[in-house]
């Protein structure tokens, strides 16, 4: 009669004992030319001591050194492994991750997950940026221009979880008069002067409860609670105060987390409600995101960030601030897309000493032959400079009327000459020309208009036509391999320092898998992509 099976945990002893198979080293089983090697060899010369500082003197050891971990997780990123748990099981099962263990505990989940957000947290952008300088050392960076452009990646947050500034503003108006009916009734009641301001909300309904509760220990006042009980008049003001107060902190908690957006999430207060696009309904649905900026030099990304602000243009100068402190160099040019243009990104760049080769927003506009046939623009009028004047279609002359000031969100103070026609008084293209029920007028900074004339023709130049296909390859591509080919749609990780410890990851393996891809193709040393002549 045989015997049943039983099952064990150790199911080598369910067949024949297994042989001894040669090499027992991975070394053999790794490629020469696989880009593992060329990570760990990249990685093992960075200085790595601002990331042993955050772990603890006493106690003890990590269980895999710290150095490791970070080689494994910036690999695990170049192979579109995101998840801890999917990056201890390639530790277990996938040989490169075995040979960069050198023989070392396999980390369980929790142990990689609390290394990137924790330890990792303060060291990464040091260590990106420590490798950005290697490929400048190697001669791999042209640091002759900059291409920059941005994109707007899923936070991970709940959908239906925004909160509007406006609505917020309109409740706690609401909320306000009916504050000041209750301080009136109040007053009268105890013979009080009490009063509550907008600027000080919280501070004098604080004052309020406290004068109610000491109000009710001195009467010795009972609460009631439930049907058919009647409350006292103390209970009636106190209860009542105290439900201002906790509106009133909840909207302070509100407006401080706006931050100076229009709007916030609940589950991420740092992400944005943004137009994403993958809305392929094209019904404007909004979700909470953030706009990631990327800054690439010959095919490699040189510099990254996160911002909250939806638009490029506020993001164009603080990045570049950053780049040049990070870097340690400045770039003589920059080149970006018609969505960084503004007055505040020319002056700068002027000052800065930087050639700037950005697309003006009105450059395809300038192309088509109905704007050319629009007699309401400026570029159809023409302009005397000794008058300073602009003579419209009907032969009116457009003069100054005056100059006015205006500041930008980030405090950027610019100057618009105001022009006035001298009557539209029975003008027969008056319809095709304004809206105004009066004369037409112009809006024009004089300083805007000098600074996109120069960009403009800077990127008509033979060195502009380059520099804007490589950036349409370059950057661009850049993006389209981290959204596609990588799979990286949407964060894992909350908050904006955390999002941003994990683009810099996704950058790294990104410039590792750029770097061997040119080595294997004897591609090193190229810089910029040539511009194919046409026939």
């Amino acid at each position: 009669m045989s015997s049943k099976l039983k099952y064990h945990k150790n199911y080598t002893e369910f067949g024949e004992p297994y042989q001894l198979v040669l090499p027992l080293s991975l070394e053999g089983l790794v490629p020469e030319d696989d880009s593992v090697r060329l990570l760990s060899h990249e990685l093992e010369g960075l200085d790595y001591s601002l990331l042993y500082k955050a772990y603890s003197a006493k106690g003890r050891n990590p269980a895999v050194d710290p150095k490791t971990m970070f080689k494994i997780l910036t690999y695990a990123y170049s192979q579109n492994i995101y998840s801890s748990r999917k990056i201890e099981t390639a530790c277990r099962r996938d040989i490169n991750f075995m040979w960069l263990l050198a023989g070392q505990k396999v980390p369980d989940h929790s142990t990689i997950a609390r290394f990137r957000t924790g330890f990792l947290l303060d060291a990464c952008e040091s260590l990106f940026y420590q490798m950005v300088k290697k490929l400048e050392e190697a001669d791999e960076l042209s640091k002759e221009t900059v291409f920059i452009d941005g994109t707007k990646l899923e936070a991970d947050a709940n959908k239906y979880t925004f909160v509007w500034k406006k609505s917020v503003g309109k409740w706690e108006e609401k909320m306000f008069q009916k504050i000041q009916k209750a301080v009136q009734l109040l007053n009268h009641e105890y013979i009080q002067d009490f009063s509550v301001g907008e600027e000080t909300r919280t501070q004098e309904l604080q004052k309020i409860c406290q004068f109610l509760e000491e109000r009710c220990q001195t009467e010795g006042t009972v609460f009631v609670r439930g049907r058919g009980k009647r409350k006292s008049r103390n209970q009636r003001y106190l209860e009542l105060f105290r439900r201002f107060l906790e509106r009133q902190t909840v909207y302070d908690w509100h407006t401080a987390s706006f931050q100076g957006r229009n709007n916030y999430c609940k589950t991420d207060p740092d992400a944005t409600f943004m137009h994403m696009k993958d809305d392929h309904m094209r019904n404007a649905q909004l979700k909470p995101g953030y706009n990631v900026q990327l800054a690439v030099d010959s095919e490699y990304i040189v510099a990254a960030d996160i911002f909250q602000d939806r638009n490029d243009v506020w993001t164009l100068v603080p990045f570049l601030k950053t780049m040049e402190e990070k870097l340690g160099f400045c770039y003589p040019s920059v080149t970006a897309d018609s969505g960084y243009e503004s007055e505040e990104g020319y002056s700068f760049l002027r000052e800065n000493g930087q050639k700037p080769y950005i697309k003006p927003q009105t450059y395809e506009k300038w192309k088509k032959r109905s704007f050319k046939k629009d007699i309401s623009k400026r570029e159809n009028m023409g302009y005397d400079e000794k008058t300073d004047t602009y003579t419209c279609h009907a032969g009116r002359s457009l003069s100054p009327l005056f100059i006015r000031k205006q500041k930008s969100k980030s405090g950027y103070e610019s100057e618009v000459t105001v022009y006035e026609c001298e009557d539209c008084t029975d003008c027969p293209y008056k319809e095709k020309c304004t809206r105004a029920k009066g004369n037409k007028r112009l809006y024009i900074s004089k300083s805007f208009l000098e600074k996109r004339q120069e960009s403009y023709e800077n990127i008509l130049s033979e060195t502009g036509i380059k520099y804007r296909m490589n950036r349409s390859i370059q950057v661009e591509g850049a993006f389209g391999v981290l959204k596609n080919d990588y799979e990286f749609q949407r964060f894992l990780l909350r908050g904006k320092t955390k999002v941003k410890l994990e683009i810099l990851l996704l950058c790294m393996g990104y410039n590792i898998n750029k770097l061997h891809g040119k080595i294997q193709k004897d591609r090193t040393g190229s810089y910029f992509f040539p511009v194919k002549e046409t026939a």
